[in-house]
């Protein structure tokens, strides 16, 4: 495997981590939006107990897939954001309001100032803006509508990004989180002893699951049309990934339904993983379809091997540091813990 190819592959990695873990918070603040009723105030509780101690360290993702994308390829990523400007700026918007409005909500909430609950609306809002954004930012550069010519991109209006198939991957990457949140949210409730709140995360899990599996039948159905290149990527080189990610999206969904929380959350990841590695490997050659591959788009060799090294360097301190904190305030609260007679 190439110098590019194993940088791509670690950027790659960074972005499902991104996606299992960042997405997650999203999905919470969605939940948050619909929290209501008799169990409102506890769920808003039951969310905030869930990402108080680590929903900024996930970040940490986000920011290495940024830095890494920039620094391997420069051209590729300076093209990308200035054809795409206006939903990633939403997108990066939607990030920066989401993280000031979850402190201000948790904390000045607890002041009783009724005027400080916009704060849970910029939240929830800002946490369904993002992931849609970014899913529709991702789906257009699949699209195949972006066109480079002598270094320069070209694009056929400049709102290709708002047609059918972005939508409706926008759609999907924001169903996807809050699946992710509700079944996250099923442990986060056992482990407290709340199964009312577990069993409500259940059935919006297997709804929002559906959901999510429908859009992702409509994308694909769209893809020959709207984006051929990932299209005949999927057919020639992930047919397989494909069908692994459709029988560990039914195991989620089974293991949900019975009620084996920790199994389903495990899938669930497994899923994720396994939908952006379709996604990435059926891309392949390409970084920009169909003009820029991944050994085009590359920057200089030297450039690549120091970064190559610097962030090798860098994962041997941030994995057993986040795997310490998720054992902290996670892991170490849920080992023997019963699930209310479920395993």
């Amino acid at each position: 495997m190439s110098l590019p190819y194993i940088l791509l592959s670690i950027i790659w990695f960074a972005l499902i981590a991104y996606a299992v873990t960042g997405g997650a918070d999203y999905g919470a603040g969605i939940w948050d939006l619909l929290a209501s009723g008799p169990q409102g105030e506890r769920q808003h509780e039951l969310i905030n107990q869930a990402l108080g101690p680590i929903w900024e360290t996930n970040h940490v993702w986000l920011v290495f897939l940024v830095v890494g994308l920039f620094s391997a390829f420069p051209v590729p990523f300076s093209l990308i954001v200035i054809v795409l400007f206006v939903p990633l700026t939403l997108a990066l918007l939607g990030i920066v309001l989401r993280g000031s409005a979850f402190v201000f909500r948790t904390h000045g909430l607890r002041t009783g100032k009724p005027y400080l609950t916009i704060w849970t609306r910029v939240f929830s809002f800002s946490s369904i803006m993002t992931p849609f954004f970014l899913g529709l930012a991702a789906a257009a550069v699949a699209s195949g509508e972006i066109r480079v010519h002598n270094g320069v991109a070209m694009v056929a209006t400049r709102t290709f990004w708002f047609s059918p198939f972005p939508l409706i991957i926008g759609l999907m990457a924001i169903l996807l989180c809050a699946t992710l949140a509700a079944i996250y949210l099923t442990v986060e409730a056992t482990n407290a002893g709340q199964t009312d709140l577990a069993e409500t995360y259940r059935k919006r899990g297997l709804i929002t699951g559906a959901i999510t599996a429908v859009l992702g039948a409509v994308g694909i159905l769209l893809s020959p049309a709207e984006a051929p290149q990932l299209w005949q990527g999927m057919l020639n080189h992930a047919i397989p990934l494909v069908v692994v990610t459709m029988l560990i999206g039914l195991g989620a969904a089974f293991t949900l339904y019975a009620r084996h929380y920790r199994i389903a959350r495990i899938l669930i990841v497994g899923e994720t993983a396994f939908l952006l590695g379709s996604w990435g490997i059926s891309q392949i050659p390409y970084l920009i379809p169909p003009d820029i591959t991944v050994n085009g788009g590359a920057g200089a060799p030297s450039t690549l091997l120091l970064l190559l090294i610097g962030v090798s360097i860098g994962l041997l301190i941030i994995l057993p540091s986040i795997y310490l904190l998720l054992y902290i305030f996670k892991l170490k609260n849920g080992v023997g813990l019963p699930e209310q007679g479920h395993e």
